[in-house]
Order: structure tokens, then C-alpha cells, then sequence
């Protein structure tokens, strides 16, 4: 029976991790992604550390697809496998569940909040590196860089909304989830291990 709970209670985390993927497709105002709240999510609920980093990247990575080849296949002439500055954003991600195995081993609102920002403010350091160092747009010097963080503010308030907002909705969902099912519980599948 635990084998499958753990099944179950994976399924279910790793599809609320694609869904949000795919919410990438609906129209949303620039930076405005659930990357942070997946990261997050993923970081909190999965037993596996290791899933914690596999499963979003993957799913960020086949929303990728559809969003470079599909959304906005005209403007390239071919098969883009990744696009140019993915792995400073792949980075980003890889930093925010990182970040968030040590801000949520509590799920607590307080502990959420902090999460949230937190992953807002790695994306913003990360990818405006990103594009200070890899591309011709701003000198390569510390007046450079500082002008590449300051144009990216623009891009920072979307960005933080949307990791509230999709930190919310993840961790609501799952929430909501193991209350209706109790073997989504991680506390009932340990005892029945036990």
C-alpha cells in the first residue's frame, strides 16, 4: 500500500509542476512565470531532493519547446532545443530550490512570503547577469553591470508578483489536496513504513 501512496503523492506533485509549466502558454504579462513558485514547490514536497531539481527543470524545459517553437516559432528558422541565455535562467532555478530546501522545511506562510522574495530576487540577480556577461548590450564592467541591474528592475515587479502569486496557488493546491486525500499525507505513508 505505501508504494502506492509514494506513487500517488509524486504524481500528484509532479503534475502540479507540469500544469504550471504549461500555464507558461496562456498570455501573461512579461516575466509574470511560475518558475519560482515550481522551483519552490518542488523543493518542498518532494522526498527525493534530486526530484526536486529534475522534475521542474524538465518541465520548464518542455514549456520551452512549445514556447520557442510553437508561440513564437516565426521568428526562427529552426528547431530551437534551448535559447540563448536558457542556462543562466535553468541556473536561476536550480539556485531557487536550493534555496528553497533551506527556507521550507516548514510550510508556513512566514516561511513562504520569505521564499517567494527570495526566488524573486535570485531570478533578478542571475539573469540580468546573464545578459550583462553573455551579451554585447552593456560594457563589461562594474558601471556595465550596474546599468543591466537597474534596466532590469522594469522586468523585477512582474517577476515577484508572479512567484507570490504562483507560490500561492501551488502550495494551496497541494494543500487542499492532502486534506481531501489523506494518502497524499507524507505523515501517513511514514507511519505505514514504519
Amino acid at each position: 500500500m505505501e508504494k502506492k501512496q509514494i506513487y500517488l503523492r509524486f504524481s500528484v506533485i509532479s503534475s502540479i509542476i507540469l500544469f504550471a509549466a504549461v500555464s507558461r502558454l496562456i498570455p501573461h504579462p512579461t516575466n509574470f512565470a511560475p518558475i519560482g513558485g515550481m522551483a519552490l514547490f518542488g523543493a518542498a514536497y518532494y522526498n527525493k531532493k534530486y526530484w526536486a531539481l529534475i522534475i521542474p527543470v524538465l518541465s520548464m524545459w518542455l514549456s520551452d519547446l512549445i514556447v520557442n517553437n510553437v508561440v513564437y516559432g516565426q521568428y526562427f528558422n529552426h528547431f530551437v532545443w534551448f535559447y540563448q541565455g536558457c542556462y543562466w535562467t535553468y541556473s536561476a532555478f536550480v539556485l531557487i530550490t536550493l534555496a528553497g530546501f533551506f527556507i521550507l522545511k516548514q510550510i508556513k506562510v512566514k516561511n513562504l512570503i520569505v521564499a517567494a522574495l527570495s526566488a524573486s530576487l535570485i531570478f533578478y540577480l542571475v539573469s540580468n547577469f546573464g545578459v550583462w556577461f553573455s551579451t554585447e548590450m552593456y560594457p563589461k564592467n562594474m558601471a556595465g553591470l550596474m546599468a543591466c541591474y537597474v534596466a532590469g528592475l522594469a522586468f523585477f515587479k512582474n517577476t515577484l508578483m508572479g512567484d507570490m502569486v504562483y507560490t500561492t496557488i501551488l502550495f494551496a493546491a497541494f494543500e487542499y489536496a492532502q486534506r481531501s486525500i489523506p494518502a497524499l499525507q507524507l505523515q501517513n505513508i511514514k507511519s505505514q513504513l514504519n
